[in-house]
């Protein structure tokens, strides 16, 4: 063979050659690149996050209960108390006079009483000795009346032993009345020593109105006031003196506010974890224990109900978590965030929560018939005037006539995780669907020849909104 046939026949190889390779190089820059991810089963956990702040189920103000100055305060701020400590005195130089006083004045009764008792006896014994007097004077008033009748004796003795006996009768009933008149003043003597005993409980409590007490064990979370100061009672619409705040820290809530979005999965009972700023690392559990029923104002915290504003802003919901243990760590006023576990499903269906889109189901159909190559006269819907109908999916990977395309597919969602939503119907186990990039997902179309590429992206922003 000569030089010149071999020539030809190289040059001729390496123009097919280019030529081949010319055409899959311009096919390959037609294709899309993209992100894809499969539908898997998972154990899909959706969670509701709130921030607010720890409070404790039960706290009070302490009021001044009496008009005067502060002459001890036994605790201060941080300070654990115990139900019925003293932790408060004002001065009680006159309501302590007043009980003495008085304690005086039930003494110097009661030795009435005493008195009124012992002439009480004596009346009656007083009495007794008139009786047997008066029995003696009978039977010789009896005997002379006998005898008189008898002309056995003098009128003038008869009537000396009958008037005798009258004279007796007469002083019974005189020491019968002594009796009576001495119980009279018993009774009223002891009256007055009740009466004493109830004025005495009255100036003994506003004795103790001067000593504040612990109503619960608990934690002191402020004390505005200081030893020296005066304190007044407060009355009708004017506002008392404060001494302090007390905390029942046995129960500890944490007190949230939840999104609008997100409320309408909140409910009773839902566990929670919660995370305190000022503990990195610690997690307390909990439940929700209440859930608000009216909107709060983002900006105020004020219920919409209570705003006069007729501005549209966002909103919040106030929900309360009850937290199962509680914690010395703790405190009132520590900012607080809460994860609302609202569902929990194990084993289900879910795919990447950025892979979801809205089209119009009619045109992807009709682009996905003609493989994404319409002409410049046709559309892909029959009537191009027609209103579209947006509807949820995704762009799931089929294989057509050898070329990976996408297929835009209608999909049901349920709940929806951190990064992963539940897929009820649409697509099925094992199913390779599109995840990005988003400035590719944002402009796909079905029947668009795709290629997989799920390297890490190094440069900034494909995947973001």
């Amino acid at each position: 063979m000569s030089v010149k046939k071999i020539l030809l026949i190289v040059l001729i190889v390496v123009v097919v050659a280019g030529a081949i390779t010319g055409t899959i190089i311009y096919s390959h820059s037609s294709v899309q690149a993209v992100t894809t991810a499969k539908a898997s089963r998972q154990d899909l956990i959706s969670v509701v996050s709130g921030t607010g702040q720890i409070k404790p189920k039960t706290y009070v103000n302490v009021g001044a209960t009496a008009f005067g100055r502060i002459t001890h305060l036994y605790v201060k701020e941080g300070d654990h108390v115990k139900a019925g400590q003293l932790i408060a005195t004002v001065e009680s130089e006159q309501p302590a006079s007043a009980v003495q006083a008085q304690e005086a004045t039930i003494a110097s009764n009661k030795t009435n009483v005493d008195s009124y008792i012992a002439a009480e006896k004596t009346a009656e014994a007083n009495v007794a000795e008139a009786k047997a007097d008066l029995e003696q004077k009978k039977l010789d008033y009896q005997r002379a009346k006998e005898l008189y009748n008898d002309k056995l004796i003098a009128k003038q003795d008869f009537d000396a032993k009958k008037a005798a006996y009258d004279v007796d009768v007469a002083t019974v009933q005189q020491r019968q009345a002594a009796v009576a008149q001495a119980k009279a003043q018993t009774a009223s003597s002891r009256s007055q020593v009740a009466q004493s005993v109830a004025t005495l409980r009255g100036n003994t409590f506003n004795l103790g109105l001067t000593q504040s007490r612990a109503p619960f064990d608990g934690l002191v979370t402020n004390v505005p006031v200081r030893e020296g100061e005066t304190v007044v009672v407060g009355i009708q619409n004017a506002q008392g003196s404060t001494l302090m705040t007390l905390a029942d820290m046995s129960v500890i809530t944490a007190e949230v506010k939840v999104d609008e979005t997100d409320i309408v999965d909140v409910s009773m009972g839902q566990p929670v974890d919660v995370t305190v700023d000022a503990l990195p690392g610690k997690i307390f559990k909990g439940h929700v224990t209440e859930v608000g029923d009216q909107a709060l104002l983002r900006s105020t915290g004020v219920a919409t109900s209570q705003s006069t504003s007729g501005t549209e802003e966002a909103k919040d919901f106030k929900v309360v978590v009850t937290l199962d243990k509680t914690s010395e760590d703790l405190r009132p006023g520590l900012s607080t965030t809460a994860k609302i576990t609202t569902a929990n499903k194990p084993n289900t269906l879910t795919i990447p929560i950025q892979s979801l889109v809205q089209r119009d189901v009619a045109d992807e159909a009709a682009l996905f018939k003609n493989k994404g190559k319409m002409s410049t006269t046709t559309t892909a819907s029959a009537d191009p005037n027609r209103t579209a109908v947006l509807v949820q999916g995704v762009y799931k990977l089929e294989n057509v006539t050898g070329t990976l395309r996408v297929k835009f597919v209608p999909v049901t969602t349920g709940i929806t995780g951190a990064t992963d939503i539940e897929v009820v119907g649409g697509l099925t186990d094992g199913d390779e669907i599109v995840t990005g990039r988003y400035k590719v997902l944002r402009a796909l179309k079905s029947g668009t020849a795709v290629k997989r590429d799920n390297s890490v992206q190094t440069t900034p922003d494909d995947d973001q909104s």
